[in-house]
């Protein structure tokens, strides 16, 4: 007979793609709709922009920090860019699983690549628009890139594309209403399936 279930524990979602693509606007969505899921909040060595808060914004470390907890092996992924230092602290994924909640990690696919390799347990989604073309047009609308950026920007976009079979799931942002139901579903499924394995391993 299978012990009392305990509380339920949060999925582990990574979301890549292309720039330009809506992930945030989409993983925005996401967080509205449902109370029970969260986006973890990356440390990095940037300094704070006017309005960001330590904690809520990012977790802000000097490089010293930065590299002795990445020396510590703390980070379920790492990037340097443009000089300043990012990362995914495993302590705050954990935190928020154990409570609970589905953790969001809206990542490359360099980072993507090392959080499925130190966690199988998450579920990896590729967001694709519906075209280079539309990504391309996306991109233009911005108005803040300059043309050989948007060139720049849609070749790294075809390089991250090739990518897409890798991960678990691939849901296309041409609707976002729909795209948006599309993860909440992926979301769904797979936190009933990471309870249902850890009430099985109770028995």
């Amino acid at each position: 007979m299978c012990e009392s279930r305990s509380a339920d524990k949060g999925a582990l979602v990574i979301v890549s793609g292309p720039s330009g693509v809506g992930k945030g606007s989409l993983v925005r969505e996401v967080m509205l709709r449902d109370p029970l899921t969260r986006f973890s909040v990356s440390a990095t060595t940037r300094a704070p922009r006017p309005g960001e808060e330590d904690g809520k914004s990012y977790y802000f470390l000097t490089n010293e920090e930065f590299l002795l907890r990445r020396a510590q092996r703390e980070f379920l992924e790492w990037a340097e860019v443009f000089g300043n230092f990012y990362g995914t602290l495993k302590s705050e994924v954990d935190r928020l699983l154990g409570e609970g909640y589905n953790v969001i990690l809206d990542i490359d696919t360099q980072g993507a690549a090392s959080v499925r390799k130190l966690r199988p347990d998450a579920v990896s989604v590729f967001i694709m628009p519906p075209s280079l073309a539309e990504l391309k047009r996306r991109i233009a609308r911005r108005g803040t890139e300059t043309p050989e950026v948007i060139d720049l920007r849609r070749s790294r976009a075809e390089a991250e594309m090739a990518l897409a079979p890798e991960y678990d799931h691939i849901i296309v942002n041409d609707d976002i209403e729909i795209a948006t139901g599309e993860l909440m579903d992926v979301i769904a499924a797979h936190r009933a399936a990471v309870n249902s394995n850890k009430e099985n391993a109770q028995c």
